[in-house]
């Protein structure tokens, strides 16, 4: 009998990874029909890796925000980390294309991550909008640094970085980051992390370390987003220090907030909404941006919620269960 379950439960998880398989495959597919096809225009032919990029962005600020629950405003400083570090690498080696672009993204984003844990140690000590205030301090701290150092070219900032970065690239680099995050989260240290966030004291009660999993899932988003910059500076091709001032961080919050918090699915697509927005926009000329709010204010008021649970009402989606937010004072 214990066999037959066996059997059942590894032909199951079998099939779950031939489906995972071919929806990447088939994802990859029509993200390379969009590119080099014609049926998208030049102007939102450029929007796919921005979209890529910004999905590394929100999926990694949702372990932070969404399943760990710290309010974090200091992302844009992380990425801004790693896109000088990327950008500094390519610019001073001369090797082949691939491999300077691999050694970019790995550096950049251990890089990243060791100012996560530097940071981390100290600030998830405090909770809250105290936390907030100082992620967001260190946000500008890391900005203000790039501005006033010559090897980052200042307030110029830099510039001929390369442009390795393609929809290749950055798909592969999508996909990374949502099986590592989702497998994450679904494993013991996420089932950790998530009960951090819905009771501190009762966690801490039980013998989980609270600091270990808090600082854990700070590095591994710092890391994320540290890649995410050296797509960022690889695509751009310049690099100016007011490129990754805290309204970046809040960008990157409004769409973890808008496609539900703790939500990986919901972040992916409130990413690409969020992008391809001003674009549609842009037609407004003058009122663009105008626009730009109002609809936004619009889709928070009648989504509360967030993307994912909106999808799940309407059964396009299984639904998860509810989780508690009493959180200890």
């Amino acid at each position: 009998m214990q066999n037959i379950v066996k059997e059942k439960k590894n032909n199951s998880f079998t099939k779950k990874n031939l489906l995972i398989t071919a929806g990447i495959i088939l994802g990859f597919l029509v993200v390379m029909y969009l590119a080099e096809g014609n049926l998208l225009n030049r102007q939102y032919k450029s929007l796919i890796v921005p979209i890529g990029i910004y999905i590394i962005l929100a999926v990694s600020l949702n372990l932070t925000t969404g399943f760990l629950g710290e309010l974090s405003l200091g992302h844009a400083g992380f990425m801004a980390i790693g896109a000088y570090t990327g950008a500094l690498i390519t610019l001073n080696l001369n090797m082949p294309e691939a491999v300077e672009f691999i050694i970019a993204l790995i550096v950049g984003g251990f890089i990243a991550a060791i100012f996560g844990v530097l940071i981390g140690v100290p600030v998830l000590r405090l909770k809250g909008d105290y936390l907030a205030i100082v992620t967001l301090a260190f946000n500008e701290i890391i900005r203000s640094i790039i501005n006033f150092l010559g090897i980052t070219g200042g307030a110029m900032g830099l510039s001929k970085i390369p442009r390795y970065t393609n929809y290749i690239w950055v798909y592969i680099l999508v996909v990374l980051t949502i099986v590592i995050i989702t497998n994450l989260v679904n494993s013991r240290h996420g089932r950790a992390i998530s009960a951090i966030r819905d009771n501190y004291v009762a966690a801490e009660s039980i013998g989980l370390k609270v600091s270990k999993y808090k600082v854990m899932a700070f590095v591994i988003a710092a890391f994320f987003a540290g890649i995410a910059g050296v797509l960022y500076g690889h695509n751009l091709s310049v690099l100016k220090p007011a490129d990754f001032d805290y309204n970046k961080s809040i960008e990157i919050l409004v769409i973890v907030v808008l496609g539900g918090m703790g939500s990986v699915r919901g972040s992916v697509i409130a990413a690409a909404v969020l992008t391809i927005l001003p674009e549609v926009l842009r037609a407004a000329d003058d009122f663009r941006m105008l626009l730009y709010a109002v609809v936004l204010i619009a889709m928070m008021l009648f989504n509360s919620s967030g993307i994912r649970t909106k999808l799940e009402e309407s059964g396009k989606l299984p639904k998860l269960p509810k989780l508690t937010r009493n959180r200890a004072k």
